[in-house]
């Protein structure tokens, strides 16, 4: 039997959200292509359809996490215009640390399995960062410059390093208390 076109597009997105789910929630080596399709509720065959290796499913996935850490700083600048960073800073370190892994930011949870990745992931990884640190900048008070300033680069850095302590401690009122703090250096 064949499939159109939009079944293909739709089987694939199927199979890269279960794919960007379960990265975020076991990591890389957390599961392999088998465990994949099952949680996209596909063959291993169809998985290989539309992706080469497990590893251009995890760059792909990188690349969507990265994004969707963008595409929310857009959104929160465009909503909230000069108090973006306070409102994201609140929901980043709130709501979004507070998720199931599976729904945690793609930076915070894919960012370690990308440094025990290969060239092409980082590459991948790279250059989206860098589009996500540019929409970062033109919200920032600082966006005269032609590159990324150091306080974009430290917000963000803040963000992920405090989401990620913060759930790798075991007692809540610490969790919060490292949210806090990190929320207070960035609206310093």
């Amino acid at each position: 039997m064949r499939y159109s076109q939009e079944q293909k597009q739709v089987t694939r997105e199927k199979i890269l959200e279960a794919a960007h789910r379960g990265f975020r929630r076991q990591g890389f080596s957390g599961l392999g292509v088998d465990g994949l399709a099952k949680d996209a509720g596909v063959t291993s065959g169809a998985f290989y359809k539309h992706f080469k290796s497990k590893d251009d499913a995890f760059r792909e996935s990188v690349a969507r996490g990265v994004g969707e850490f963008q595409s929310a700083v857009e959104m929160f600048q465009e909503k909230y215009g000069d108090s973006w960073l306070n409102e994201f800073a609140r929901f980043y370190l709130g709501e979004k640390r507070c998720a199931e892994l599976g729904d945690s930011c793609g930076l915070q949870s894919l960012t370690p399995e990308v440094t025990r990745s290969g060239e092409k992931i980082r590459s991948t990884y790279q250059t989206a960062l860098l589009k996500a640190a540019e929409s970062f900048t033109n919200g920032a008070l600082d966006s005269t410059h032609d590159r990324v300033p150091p306080t974009v680069w430290a917000d963000i850095a803040l963000l992920i390093g405090g989401v990620t302590l913060a759930r790798a401690v075991q007692d809540p009122a610490l969790a919060d208390e490292i949210a806090d703090a990190v929320h207070n250096s960035i609206l310093r």
